[in-house]
């Protein structure tokens, strides 16, 4: 079971991602390439290929050449040097391999023709497949899930964050330990009294994973815990929360910092920033929202990785109002936009729902060829659920924030709140969970206020004060 995309975290020191039971495989003093030379192969399995075509048209398709370059991206995202991209047809899938025989001598010149000590394949390996791979070519062999496990490591900077990044890595490396040491056969004494036989010395490796993976959702399940205090404490707060998602590198930090002002990490590489990032700002109509620089996504990752970064996912589905920023300038923008959907209706966003909820932002629009850039705005015109802009150059950015001010002010009632002497103590609880427009103190020394408030705590505030005392404004002003 594979997912179309996956959200990641913010910038770190290092956790190592490395496969600890491959270790043994290369001897060190055989590694005679740089291992920070990487060669890209992207297979492309024609059995694949044929089941697509047989099931019928689907939801637009990522092209192999793009594949490559997000692949290689990638690799240049934690600084590795991509010494060849090669697209590899794969007729018939190897069990032991992947590729065929011809295939892997032809990479293993390549290699040595590059002196690059590193190979990343662009599709899930089992751990057999990596392993002898490894022996084929003399240098370590990692797959997409491995990549991106190491990019996560070396981005993860909250404990959250870090915790999740721990979390995933351990699961990878648990579905990794096979017989692939000559000792992991090897049995332990029997600690009974019947003197029977012990645990093999993999399935202590498995017990002590397990462990450490129950031990780390324990710890995430307290930090989530924590988060969702935080949720509650901003509903308190009668601000909208208005949350940026996207494709990796589909600009949605730049953006951030163009609509906020924020120092957010804003760069043209995949994985960029990962962290959730909050920031309260003000509309031009003067209402105050909580931008979110939340999620990214990117195709093609296990569920089980998915899973690991949920509890981040779901701050999405407490945004009153959703950004979703696409990269037009990206020849697979359809594709990206269909991984973002997919995993947005995953996490409970209907397609009735994100009508409503969900604003395209259609970026990166400088980048595009003037006839390009013309027909994309004018596509745009005229239609609430699409704003064209570029982040760089903020063209179309006071159009969506006008969109943005439009959608949201529905979402606060407008009510007139009358406090009589012995109600005044609590006047500062109105102030603090509500928008203050207008007050009138009478002579009778009750006060009236010109209140914007939440449908929660309108009914909080009826709660305490009485229906009598809360009225719509305009039967105040009647």
């Amino acid at each position: 079971m594979r997912s179309a995309a996956i959200l990641f975290l913010d910038k770190a020191e290092p956790i190592s991602t490395r496969d600890t039971s491959n270790e043994s495989i290369i001897p060190e003093q055989e590694k005679r390439r740089d291992d920070m030379r990487a060669v890209v192969l992207v297979p492309v399995l024609k059995q694949r290929e044929t089941r697509d075509a047989a099931a019928g048209p689907a939801a637009p398709g990522r092209s192999v050449e793009a594949k490559l370059e997000e692949a290689k991206g990638l690799a240049l995202a934690i600084d590795l040097e991509v010494t060849q991209g090669l697209i590899v047809p794969v007729n018939q899938p190897r069990p032991a391999t992947l590729f065929g025989t011809g295939k892997i001598e032809e990479i293993g010149h390549l290699l040595d023709e590059t002196d690059s000590g590193l190979v990343i394949v662009d599709h899930p390996l089992t751990p057999v497949q990596q392993r002898n791979l490894e022996k084929q070519w003399n240098c370590k062999v990692i797959d997409r899930t491995g990549l991106i496990l190491e990019i996560f490591g070396r981005r993860a900077s909250t404990k959250e964050g870090t915790l999740q990044v721990d979390l995933a890595h351990l699961n990878y490396q648990k579905g990794r330990l096979v017989r692939s040491w000559t000792h992991l056969e090897r049995q332990r004494g029997g600690a009974g009294f019947m003197g029977g036989p012990g645990e093999t010395q993999i399935e202590a490796d498995r017990r002590l994973l397990q462990e450490r993976i129950v031990k780390l959702e324990r710890e995430l399940e307290q930090v989530v815990r924590t988060r969702q205090l935080h949720r509650a404490k901003r509903r308190k707060v009668p601000h909208p929360i208005v949350a940026l998602v996207g494709y990796t590198n589909a600009g949605k930090s730049t953006l951030f910092n163009r609509i906020t002002g924020a120092g957010v990490l804003a760069e043209d590489m995949l994985f960029a920033t990962l962290d959730p990032t909050l920031r309260r700002m003000k509309l031009p109509h003067g209402r105050t929202v909580i931008l979110s620089d939340t999620v990214g996504f990117i195709s093609d990752l296990p569920t089980h990785l998915v899973a690991a970064f949920r509890a981040t996912l779901e701050e999405v589905l407490e945004a009153d109002l959703v950004l979703h920023v696409r990269d037009m300038s990206d020849p697979d923008n359809a594709a990206q936009s269909a991984d973002v959907l997919r995993i947005l209706g995953d996490l409970g966003i209907d397609e009735k729902e994100a009508e409503k909820r969900i604003i395209e932002v259609w970026n990166k629009v400088d980048r595009l060829e003037p006839e390009a850039h013309d027909a994309i705005m004018q596509r745009a015109e005229g239609r609430s659920d699409i704003r064209a802009v570029s982040a760089i150059t903020g063209e179309g950015v006071d159009a969506l924030m006008d969109e943005i001010s439009k959608r949201l002010s529905g979402v606060l009632t407008e009510t007139t709140v009358v406090l009589s002497i012995e109600q005044l103590p609590l006047i500062s609880w109105v102030y603090s969970n509500s928008i203050v427009d207008g007050r009138e103190d009478h002579e009778d020394g009750s006060v009236a206020l010109d209140v914007r408030l939440s449908e929660a705590q309108a009914a909080e505030l009826e709660r305490k004060l009485g229906k009598a005392t809360v009225r719509e404004r305009e039967d105040w002003e009647r």
